[in-house]
């Protein structure tokens, strides 16, 4: 009987009549009296089902943290120059005491009127800078009496000489007046004149405006380039051109100075002169290793016979001679191409590879004088005097450069970013050396590596022997929930110093907003390869103590005196160094001579239709 009391108990408690829960033991008891087991089963796998769901709910999907895109270019809108505000002048003192007009003819006045109907296009600052000038100088510049002057000529002359500086005379275009006229139209000679005069001035301040800071926005190519656009004093600098003994020394030298700039108009001029020639072609896709059969041997044979060397053919007259275009690659044959690698400065491995295609087979003058230009135009984005002591990184050629006194003085390889990782593309100023430094990871490398092998490994950062911060507080990687981590997370994550770690020795550093610097690397066999896009956008450097030597201005032994203790520590620069890490498909070596470079980045694409899209919006 007390069974079945309880039983009744249990049952009233169970269908919610009693308020409190029952016992686990009473539900327990319930399922075991009541429902199959097969039922118990499939209720079971629901409650594990919903706390799977619920857990899924809280998780947090990976993020992924990309690098910047490149974007269709818009160029620089043309405005129409407000003559008006000259054609109407305010009058604050061109009358005598009696109120009568000053004696005398003033060309300038007597041509004033014919600016009203006047309607020239300009970029936004040349067109202020042409009204403000003649507002406040209201004088010719350019001519004299009836006739354009001396200086107005030799201007003209480098406004039609544009091209060979890397800019287009179309943009400069100024039709010039006939000496003759009848003097009978004496109105209209002042009308011809005075739109003469304004045309000429836009165009020389249009082509300062050029000259200086380029005919494109980098910036708005892509976001891995990061450039403060120029803006030139063209108020001043048409003030001064008009008391200039030369007009047109002083407007030429609005382009970028120094050797790097002459080399590459030499070399332009140099291009445009040469005749094509003949031309050999191997398959863009061509890999041809040891040991394999390919009908593009017979062009790779071809092209060595045409680009070797005078002691490379006649070392090997005898094969070049035998040679009957059989398709296999056999030892005699990379012997063949691996002393031309060897000539060419290329990893001396036999592989006919994308380099060594390169090589062979060079580019036309055409492609030159297109990576010519391109050059030219990116030249102008740096420091128009670049300073006599400086570094230079040059992706493209996977080099770095200290230059002392103007002068190449010590030169490494580099690796650069891969394409999903591209370095960027900005002038800075280096500030310290970090010697045994720890390593910062970009968030780009936390979220997108890191977190998904920390989801199905949270101890994964300890082993490895890192430091996790979380809110700025260090914790252990496998007490955070790393499926909740996301965006806005405050997670951070830093390598000590160790023989292992991803920076190395020592790190040259020019603080900027893509954590991008010049550092030491463990993997050091990446720099026997002839294309060195491997790491996350920092500079890795083949010797990283001679550059900390340069640029601390002491000597390598003392850069190892700073490492040996194993401390981290960090030493600051007597005077920082101005570091450009660019971006040059052509570019003059020490000694003049114009190098030319694989498009890494296929960043000559995204120039080239740049100044397309901006010669057209100019042209219409």
């Amino acid at each position: 009987m007390r069974a079945g009391v309880a039983l009744i108990a249990i049952a009233v408690s169970f269908t919610g009549v009693v308020a409190t829960t029952p016992p686990v033991q009473a539900q327990g008891l319930l399922d075991a009296l009541f429902k199959s087991p097969a039922q118990r089963k499939r209720e079971q796998a629901a409650r594990e089902q919903a706390r799977q769901d619920a857990a899924a709910a809280r998780q947090v999907k990976p993020v992924r943290i990309s690098g910047p895109s490149y974007r269709t270019y818009k160029p620089d809108t043309l405005v129409k120059v407000d003559f008006g505000k000259i054609a109407d002048p305010v009058v604050t003192g061109a009358i005598d005491d009696m109120g009568l007009a000053p004696l005398g003819i003033d060309p300038f006045e007597e041509g004033r009127p014919a600016l009203a109907d006047l309607s020239v296009s300009a970029l936004p600052e040349a067109a202020e800078a042409v009204v403000e000038h003649y507002s406040t100088h209201p004088a010719y510049m350019w001519v004299a009496g009836t006739a354009i002057t001396d200086r107005a000529r030799a201007v003209i002359d480098v406004l039609n000489a544009a091209d060979e500086v890397g800019l287009s005379a179309d943009d400069y275009k100024v039709e010039v007046p006939a000496d003759g006229f009848d003097v009978t139209q004496g109105t209209e000679r002042q009308k011809e004149l005075m739109a003469f005069e304004m045309k000429l001035s836009v165009a020389v301040a249009s082509y300062m405006l050029d000259a200086t800071r380029g005919r494109v926005d980098p910036n708005r190519i892509s976001g891995y380039h990061d450039f403060k656009r120029k803006a030139p004093d063209l108020v001043k600098q048409l003030e001064a051109l008009s008391k200039a003994s030369d007009p047109d020394e002083a407007l030429l030298a609005q382009n970028p100075q120094g050797a790097h700039f002459e080399a590459l108009t030499a070399e332009l001029k140099r291009l445009q002169d040469l005749d094509e020639g003949a031309r050999i072609e191997i398959a863009p896709d061509v890999l041809l290793k040891p040991g394999q059969s390919n009908p593009e041997l017979a062009n790779v044979m071809a092209a060595l016979l045409m680009k070797g060397s005078d002691a490379l053919k006649t070392d090997n007259a005898l094969l070049f001679a035998s040679y009957a275009g059989k398709p296999e690659y056999d030892e005699e044959l990379v012997a063949l191409v691996k002393a031309f690698q060897k000539e060419a400065g290329l990893k001396p491995d036999g592989v006919v590879g994308p380099a060594t295609r390169r090589a062979m087979v060079g580019i036309t003058n055409a492609d030159k004088i297109e990576k010519v230009r391109l050059a030219m135009e990116r030249a102008r984005w740096l420091p128009g005097v670049l300073a006599s002591r400086r570094v230079f990184i040059n992706q493209p050629a996977y080099t770095a450069t200290y230059v002392e006194n103007g002068k190449a003085d010590l030169s490494m390889r580099v690796v650069v970013g891969t394409k999903s990782n591209q370095t960027y593309f900005f002038d800075d100023t280096i500030e310290l050396v970090e010697f045994n430094p720890y390593w910062g990871v970009p968030q780009s490398i936390i979220f997108n590596e890191m977190v998904p092998k920390l989801r199905a490994d949270p101890s994964y950062l300890d082993r490895l022997g890192y430091e996790v911060t979380a809110g700025g507080k260090r914790v252990s990687s496998s007490n955070i929930n790393w499926s909740t981590v996301g965006r806005g997370s405050n997670i951070g994550v830093r390598q000590p110093p160790s023989d292992g770690n991803a920076l190395g020795e020592l790190k040259i550093l020019f603080p900027n907003s893509h954590a991008i610097y010049m550092h030491d690397t463990p993997s050091k066999s990446l720099f026997q390869r002839d294309t060195r896009a491997y790491s996350h956008g920092c500079i890795r450097l083949q010797d990283p103590r001679a550059m900390a030597a340069k640029v601390l201005g002491t000597s390598v032994d003392a850069i190892g005196g700073h490492i040996a203790g194993g401390q981290n520590k960090q030493v600051q620069l007597s005077t920082q160094i101005p570091v450009h890490v660019a971006y040059f498909t052509a570019w003059p070596d020490d000694a003049g001579k114009v190098e030319y470079f694989a498009d890494v980045y296929a960043r000559d694409s995204y120039l080239r239709k740049a100044i397309d899209a901006t010669e057209s919006a100019r042209g219409s």
